[in-house]
């Protein structure tokens, strides 16, 4: 089945980071309408729940012109003693509340890679584009999304894993640079991390023969004219979107957001278990420290998180994700901030459209 969707048919080549938990089907189809594409996370949803998110922003949108993200992490391997000590090494945390802490976490989120009813959902769907992350599914789920007629992609924060995307026969690759706000999409999280800076990422990548999208640090159309002009095919943009009414943050979220400043976002495997770049807080703080035992996996460290987070409520413990330019986010709508990208964009490289119409 031939693709029923290409990064030429965007007037503005900017893709909404899917923000599993942030991006909303209000957000995607605001994006997508003003000339962009929109983009749901369905990472933290179950796959009634994504059927709906992806059935309101079609309704919204009034086409299948948006992008889904589905994460491709092994899934975890429950060990009580781990689990144990971090619950007892949050258990002073709990008790500032006035809470215990629970007697076991759980994976809360279901990997891509075991999850048939997610793939029903997808298929059922049939978003333009599907995109990975934490690595790639079996090539039988590669192939039923093909047959779909959606464009696949795969982050890759090295160059390693941006041959294994191709080799997979997808379609786009997703250069995540270390600035990037969210989880980190490397495929093993315990080995070894270049950590590369979208530029650099994005120059090791030209070569292999697939559009290059950039991500990370990313935040108005002067940035993303510069990785334009240096070969991308089209930027993805995360921490600028937070901002927008549209999104699901809510308004502790919005108010650290905007009173950011250089250097309080960190990058942390304290809430979730796997590398995730956001706004530092007292949960990251305690990841950090000489007493802090070995984490359980993703998603299970995870659990234990979001059970704090909700007695607690406020900042210390959420994970407010950000990349490392968040205060240079714009508060704005949508469909606004997508047609400021765009003004910057041609002020920035009058020559978008023919290097558009040539790709």
């Amino acid at each position: 089945m031939s693709l029923r969707f290409q990064l030429s048919d965007l007037r503005v080549p900017v893709i909404q980071a899917p923000m599993a938990g942030t991006a909303t089907p209000s957000l995607a189809a605001e994006v997508s309408r003003a000339g962009g594409l929109g983009s749901l996370g369905l990472a933290a949803s179950g796959a009634a729940q994504a059927a709906a998110m992806m059935a309101e922003t079609r309704e919204r949108l009034g086409s299948d012109r948006f992008g889904v993200n589905l994460f491709c992490h092994r899934p975890a391997q429950a060990d009580p003693a781990r689990e144990k000590a971090w619950l007892d090494y949050l258990a002073p945390e709990f008790r500032r509340f006035g809470a215990e802490p629970p007697v076991r976490i759980e994976e809360i989120y279901r990997s891509f890679l075991v999850d048939d009813d997610m793939l029903g959902a997808v298929l059922a769907a049939r978003p333009a584009l599907v995109s990975f992350h934490f690595g790639l599914p079996p090539a039988g789920r590669i192939a039923a999304l093909r047959d779909s007629g959606a464009v696949l992609a795969a982050t890759a924060t090295s160059r390693a894993e941006a041959l294994a995307i191709r080799d997979a026969g997808l379609d786009l690759i997703i250069a995540q640079g270390y600035e990037a706000g969210g989880h980190r999409g490397i495929f093993d999280p315990d080995g070894p991390d270049d950590r590369l800076p979208t530029e650099a990422l994005l120059r090791e990548l030209l070569d292999l023969g697939l559009p290059v999208i950039a991500a990370g640090g990313i935040m108005d159309g002067a940035d993303a004219a510069r990785f334009l002009k240096a070969g991308a095919a089209a930027v993805q943009m995360g921490t600028a979107f937070v901002a927008c009414p549209e999104s699901a943050a809510n308004e502790a979220y919005r108010s650290r957001l905007a009173a950011a400043k250089p250097g309080d976002m960190v990058m942390t495997r304290a809430i979730s278990g796997r590398p995730a770049r956001g706004l530092a807080n007292r949960l990251t703080a305690l990841g950090e420290a000489e007493a802090a035992p070995p984490l359980p996996d993703y998603p299970i460290t995870y659990d234990a998180a979001k059970r704090l987070h909700a007695v607690a409520g406020g900042s210390d413990y959420a994970a407010q994700w950000a990349g490392t330019e968040a205060p240079r986010a714009r508060p704005m709508p949508a469909a606004d901030l997508v047609a400021v990208l765009e003004q910057e964009i041609r002020a920035h490289f009058p020559s978008l459209g023919a290097c558009q119409n040539g790709r």
